[in-house]
């Protein structure tokens, strides 16, 4: 982790090496948030299969896990995966999902959720670690 404090401009993202780290379970937090359909769709489908996804601001072609594609082509665009009600680190790892885990800093997620850019920074920079939001980490000049 860097030793500097992460400021409303600092990138976010999801951080998948934490859920590795911490033993959570990936694919079964992810199929919880599939809707009916697709989590009756997806109930005998084995975990961990990627299909290619291209980047609709850069076209770069990335693998994603095929229920994160699910959750970010369809899912993730019904009125009720994301909308006004839904708690703050829930809505900010929704974000993340539904845009490939492209970062954002808290200014930027403050502007796309309508909530505050100070209470997205102090909620997702502080000791404890939600849902794996951590700030990006770029390569130090070192390495």
């Amino acid at each position: 982790m860097s030793l500097l404090k992460p400021n409303i401009n600092t990138p976010f993202h999801i951080d998948f090496d934490w859920w590795k780290q911490n033993e959570r379970d990936w694919h079964v937090f992810l199929r919880s948030l599939l809707c009916a359909e697709h989590q009756e769709a997806f109930a005998d489908v084995e975990a961990g299969g990627t299909i290619d996804w291209i980047d609709p601001q850069t076209a770069e072609v990335k693998p994603v896990d095929g229920i994160q594609h699910v959750l970010m082509s369809h899912c993730a665009l019904l009125p009720e995966f994301l909308n006004e009600r839904t708690a703050i680190v829930e809505a900010i790892f929704r974000t993340f999902l539904t845009n490939g885990n492209i970062p954002l800093s808290a200014d930027e997620l403050g502007k796309r959720l309508g909530r505050s850019a100070d209470v997205i920074l102090k909620t997702i920079a502080g000791p404890r670690v939600y849902r794996g939001l951590r700030p990006l980490q770029t390569p130090s000049a070192s390495e």
